[in-house]
C-alpha cells in the first residue's frame, strides 16, 4: 500500500513537472539542460521534467516614467518628465523564428535602465540646441526626434518603442517666478495700451460727434434765419399789396413783431418789464441805439 501511494505521488509529480500552460499575450522560452531550446506560445504544452526550464516573457505594452535634467541654449536648467511605452518584438524572422523574443531575454540584463540611458543621451543632445521658449513650443518635435533615435537602438535588443512623450517641463523656482513677472508685465503693458486706445477712440468719436452736432446746429440756425428773412419779406409784400404805403407797411410789421415778442415774453410767467408809453417812443429808442452803435469810438477803445 505504501509503495502504491508513493507511485501515485511520483506520477503526479512527473505529470505536474512535464506540462505547463502559457497565458494569452505571453510566450515561454524553454531551456533544455541550460541551453535555449524553443519558444512556445499561449496554450497547454508538455516538456521533459527536470531537463526543461521555462521562462515566461510578456508581450504586453509596458509603460515607464522617467525624469531627466538638461540645460537649454539660454543656460536654464530644466527637468523633463518623460513617459515611454514599449513591448517585446514578437515579429518572426524569415525562417519563422521569433528572434526579437530571444534578443529581449538574452541580450539585456536590465532593458529599462538601458532605455533610460539612451533617452538621457538623446534628450541632452536635443535640448541644448534650443532656448527655453523653443523647448516649450517644440516639445512634441523633441519627443519625436528622441523616439526615433532610441527606437532604432532598442529594436536591436528585441524591444519596440511605441511612443515617447514629454509629459512635463519643470523650471527652477527663481526662473519660474521671473517668467511670471515678465508675463505679468507684458499683460499689464498690453492692458494699458488697450485702455489708452479705447480712451483715444472715445475722445475722437466724441469730438467728431460734437463737430457734427455743431455743424448741424449751424446749418439749422442758418436755415432758420433764411426762413425768417423770407417770411418777413413775404409779410411785408402782403401788407404792401393791401394798398398801404411802404412806410405804413413797415410800421405795421414792426408793431406786429413787437406784439409777438411781448406775447412770448408774457408766456414765460410773471415778470417786470419797463416799456415806453407808445410805440413811437420805442422806435425813437431803437434809432438812438443804432446810432450809438454806429458812432465812431475813441482811439484805443475796445
Amino acid at each position: 500500500m505504501f509503495l502504491f501511494i508513493l507511485l501515485l505521488v511520483l506520477i503526479a509529480l512527473i505529470v505536474g513537472k512535464g506540462s505547463y500552460v502559457v497565458r494569452q499575450q505571453h510566450v515561454a522560452i524553454i531551456e533544455r539542460l541550460g541551453k535555449f531550446y524553443t519558444i512556445t506560445g499561449p496554450g497547454f504544452h508538455v516538456c521533459i521534467p527536470f531537463l526543461d526550464v521555462r521562462h515566461d516573457v510578456s508581450l504586453m505594452t509596458e509603460d515607464q516614467h522617467m525624469t531627466f535634467d538638461a540645460k537649454t541654449a539660454d543656460n536654464v536648467t530644466i527637468e523633463l518628465d518623460v513617459s515611454i511605452q514599449y513591448h517585446v518584438d514578437a515579429r518572426q524572422d524569415a525562417n519563422g523564428g521569433s528572434t526579437g523574443i530571444w534578443r529581449s531575454y538574452y541580450t539585456l540584463q536590465d532593458p529599462v535602465q538601458q532605455m533610460e540611458d539612451y533617452l538621457a543621451d538623446a534628450l541632452r543632445s536635443q535640448v541644448p540646441n534650443r532656448t527655453l521658449d523653443e523647448v516649450f513650443s517644440e516639445k512634441d518635435a523633441i519627443a519625436l526626434s528622441v523616439d526615433q533615435v532610441v527606437a532604432e537602438k532598442m529594436v536591436g535588443f528585441g524591444y519596440i518603442l511605441v511612443a515617447t512623450l514629454i509629459t512635463s517641463i519643470r523650471l527652477p523656482q527663481e526662473v519660474q517666478e521671473s517668467m511670471n513677472r515678465i508675463i505679468a508685465s507684458k499683460n499689464n503693458l498690453e492692458s494699458a495700451k488697450n485702455e489708452a486706445n479705447a480712451a483715444k477712440a472715445k475722445t475722437v468719436i466724441a469730438a467728431e460727434a460734437k463737430a457734427e452736432a455743431m455743424a448741424a446746429e449751424g446749418r439749422g440756425i442758418a436755415d432758420q434765419r433764411v426762413a425768417i428773412a423770407k417770411g418777413i419779406k413775404d409779410s411785408i409784400d402782403t401788407i404792401r399789396g393791401a394798398g398801404v404805403t411802404a412806410e405804413e407797411a413797415d410800421r405795421l410789421f414792426e408793431y406786429t413783431q413787437w406784439v409777438d415778442m411781448m406775447t412770448q415774453f408774457a408766456a414765460k410767467g410773471p415778470s417786470t418789464l419797463v416799456i415806453p408809453s407808445d410805440f413811437q417812443g420805442s422806435r425813437d429808442q431803437m434809432s438812438q441805439f443804432l446810432a450809438a452803435r454806429e458812432a465812431p469810438r475813441p482811439a484805443g477803445d475796445a
